[in-house]
């Protein structure tokens, strides 16, 4: 039997100068150790059941020019805020967004958009390293921490609005799963001790959450990122009005989020789990697993497990893999334990002949950009075409 375990994890750090994300994920660390051996039941029931990432510092470089500023006495906003190259870590990933919302008016994949050919050479080695990270794990569920505000951030972070004298006009932009998102965020809001509050930092965010876009809008950041080109939903989570915090205010911020870092890591442990196998009980990988209504699918992993986070409710559930015939289930989410659905899809017997394209022919004969194009094709086009493909 297959222990079907989702993976999550909490990055910190990734403005250098943002400090309290850090000695909070290294005090979770502990936390959890201890209260392991301890054999608090919460706690084992948690890390037995999952598998819990943590990066406590995705810029050391800007973290250590930050800490010697404060030794110094040196005051600045953003002195340390980026990493050695003076770069902006949150503005450095592939923007996916402005394909997504492409292909929401005019038809193209939901999911797992392809990074372009050359992204190594257009991110730093910090990005890199994490993309890679998040591209060798199934990751579910993610929150990164900063600081600067005190409230819950979810996608998507980059404004659907057109640009005004070079900037991106701010507008709530949601995400096909905005309500999900939207209980994610709520769950740390009010498990903190004041962000559910709303007042904090001279702002004021009702019920401590927001839609990133319509705070302001954010071209190429993490958050999106993740869900945009994996499996994982991630948020971000603004924890403190100073970005450096004083020794002596860890504790009480240690206080305030202890609670509400372990019920966030809980939520992964929601919605439907399984795995997808062919007939002979082979697992498939990259099966893509769709919810009716809801237009964002999930694949499964590399042993042929998939997690699908969902609220309470009945939905249509169908897995679809190359040369199998779909599998269509009705299954009734509760509010607690995820509920297990195992697909099992049988070989097609009399598979489609495939449509002749051109090299950038897309969905439906519309001519797409090629980092949009539907993923079958794009597959094929990759192998059979690959002399007349257009650089990214």
């Amino acid at each position: 039997m297959v222990k079907v375990e989702p993976e999550v994890k909490y990055v910190g750090n990734m403005h250098g100068n943002e400090v309290l994300g850090r000695e909070l994920l290294l005090q979770l660390s502990e936390f959890l150790c201890e209260e392991f051996r301890n054999r608090n039941q919460r706690i084992v029931r948690l890390v037995e059941g999952t598998r819990i990432h943590i990066l406590p510092s995705m810029n050391p470089d800007g973290y250590e020019v930050a800490a010697a500023a404060q030794d110094r006495d040196i005051s600045g906003y953003l002195v340390g805020r980026n990493n050695a190259n003076g770069v902006d870590l949150n503005r450095n990933f592939p923007d996916l967004n402005t394909y997504i919302y492409y292909n929401e008016k005019n038809g193209g994949p939901n999911h797992h958009l392809p990074l372009p050919d050359n992204w190594k050479n257009q991110v730093e080695p910090e990005t890199q390293a994490v993309i890679q990270w998040i591209r060798s794990f199934n990751f579910v569920l993610s929150a990164n921490l900063h600081g600067g505000a005190v409230v819950a951030n979810y996608p998507y972070d980059k404004s659907l609005e057109h640009r005004v004298r070079g900037f991106r006009r701010t507008a709530n932009t949601p995400t096909p799963d905005d309500t999900l998102f939207q209980k994610l965020a709520k769950v740390y809001s009010y498990a903190h001790g004041w962000m559910h509050q709303g007042w904090n930092c001279g702002d004021y965010f009702p019920d401590g959450i927001t839609n990133g876009a319509s705070w302001y809008s954010l071209s190429k950041g993490m958050q999106d990122f993740n869900y945009l080109h994996t499996n994982c939903f991630e948020i971000t989570l603004e924890l403190s009005c100073d970005k450096f915090p004083r020794q002596e205010e860890l504790q009480r911020e240690w206080l305030g989020n202890r609670e509400a870092l372990i019920q966030f890591l809980e939520q992964v442990h929601q919605g439907i789990k399984g795995m997808v196998r062919d007939e002979n009980y082979n697992n498939l990988v990259d099966a893509v697993i769709s919810v009716s209504g809801i237009n964002h699918d999930v694949t499964s992993g590399d042993h042929g497990d998939y997690f699908r986070l969902l609220l309470p409710g009945t939905y249509t559930v169908t897995a679809t893999a190359p040369k199998f015939d779909p599998e269509t289930v009705s299954v009734t989410v509760g509010p607690g334990e995820p509920k297990l659905v195992n697909f099992q899809l049988k070989r097609s017997t009399s598979p489609a002949a495939p449509k002749r394209r051109g090299p950038n022919s897309g969905h439906r004969g519309r001519v797409l950009p090629k980092k949009v194009q539907p993923r079958a094709a794009r597959k094929k086009e990759m192998m059979m075409k690959q002399s007349q493909r257009v650089p990214a």
